[in-house]
């Protein structure tokens, strides 16, 4: 049992207040802070039994977050506010003895590049503060990582091939719209492609590497590599591993829309005049764009991610598929959001369940594959997120 602070009023942060109300015997109190404060007071009015007290907080100020973490005293705080903010609630958790959780990893606003470096760099002090911080505990990165982890722990003695597909094949009915915050999602998808290979780095242009993937319940999918910031930790946590990369589906229709977003430079992070006004374009884009928390009702189909990881066991060559299909539809009749949402809301649930039972806390700065991946596991098909294995078949990789 323990107090838990949410930080984020967006699609996620509503599943994850759904999911942790759901489990009041596990946080026996909750807060949802936002800097919107009248987001959190509907989250928690749609929950209803003011199981949810809200907050404002400016997640990117420290004293603002110290302020209300003294107030509440949170015995962990589940991050699902912007990577940019990060760093300062890493801070705050630190000045004032709570620990954290994360679904994303920190990247500054003005550089496009998301890597672990800054957060790993808080190890030590976490470590002599006595306090646990949980990166990286959404679907991906999050339940890929420790999807890698159970396989290592049951299936093989060495993994050698990682190929994480991550295929949204539901339609919103909207010409163009993102899934999860445009600023984030446009400069993740426009970067240009990595993937690990012979024990280095090999760097691509964006969406170059593609092919069609056949995801369970869906059929065939044109899928693009693209770098994904749990490939840098998994590579470290997984050293046999030859190669390892992500892929992810866009339609035609998106790829289109986004090409015409870079070229009239919307997807722009440096500031521009407007009318004596200093703007940033891809932020102004952000305003214009539709909102990912409002396209749940008339989202149709569903997601397929997983792992389809080769290697060795027992002196032979194994293929392994490791995969959760969710359904829009069900996503949001239970908690009013898509599933994109979903998938990323209820992992990291999950993560503060673990941390609040003592089965993921350690002092330092650890990523979700670092810890025992059973217990998560279990809570996946318990929190609406079951899984499936397939053996010994082909990976089309």
């Amino acid at each position: 049992m323990g107090k838990v602070l949410i930080i984020g009023a967006g699609g996620v942060g509503t599943v994850v207040a759904h999911k942790v109300a759901q489990n009041m015997d596990v946080f026996d109190e909750i807060m949802l802070a936002s800097r919107t404060k009248s987001k959190c007071d509907a989250i928690a009015e749609a929950i209803g039994g003011n199981k949810i007290k809200t907050a404002r907080v400016d997640a990117d100020d420290v004293e603002d977050l110290k302020k209300l973490f003294n107030s509440f005293k949170p015995d962990l705080v589940i991050n699902v506010a912007l990577p940019y903010q990060d760093l300062t609630i890493m801070d705050a958790c630190l000045a004032c003895g709570v620990n954290y959780l994360d679904t994303a990893n920190y990247e500054p606003k003005d550089e496009a590049k998301f890597e672990y470096k800054w957060q790993w760099a808080y190890q030590d002090k976490f470590k002599e503060a006595g306090l646990t911080a949980i990166l990286g505990c959404g679907f991906d990165p999050g339940v890929t990582s420790i999807f890698t982890a159970y396989a290592a722990k049951h299936h093989f003695d060495e993994i050698h091939y990682l190929d994480i597909v991550d295929c949204n094949a539901g339609d919103h009915g909207k010409a163009f719209a993102t899934n999860f915050n445009p600023e984030i999602n446009i400069r993740e998808v426009t970067q240009k492609g990595k993937y690990w290979e012979n024990g280095e780095w090999v760097e691509t242009e964006p969406h170059a590497i593609h092919k069609p993937l056949i995801y369970p319940n869906i059929g065939p999918k044109e899928s693009y590599v693209i770098y994904h910031e749990e490939l840098e930790s998994l590579v470290k946590n997984y050293p046999t591993l030859k190669r390892a990369r992500f892929w992810m589906t866009f339609g035609q229709e998106y790829l289109t829309h986004l090409r015409v977003i870079q070229n009239i430079g919307m997807s722009r992070i440096d500031p521009v005049i407007y009318n004596g006004v200093e703007i940033i374009p891809i932020q102004f884009l952000k305003a214009v764009l539709p909102d990912p928390g409002e396209l749940g009702e008339n989202y149709k189909g569903e997601t397929s991610i997983g792992c389809r990881i080769k290697g060795i066991k027992d002196g032979k060559e194994r293929t392994y598929y490791i995969y959760n299909n969710c359904s829009h539809e069900a996503a949001y009749k239970e908690t009013g959001m898509q599933a994109v949402s979903y998938t990323t809301g209820v992992p990291a649930t999950i993560g503060g369940i673990m941390f609040m039972k003592g089965l993921w806390r350690k002092p330092g700065v650890f990523n979700v594959e670092e810890f025992n991946p059973d217990p998560f596991m279990e809570q996946l098909n318990k929190q609406g997120l079951p899984w499936h294995e397939l053996f010994d078949i082909d990976l089309e990789m």
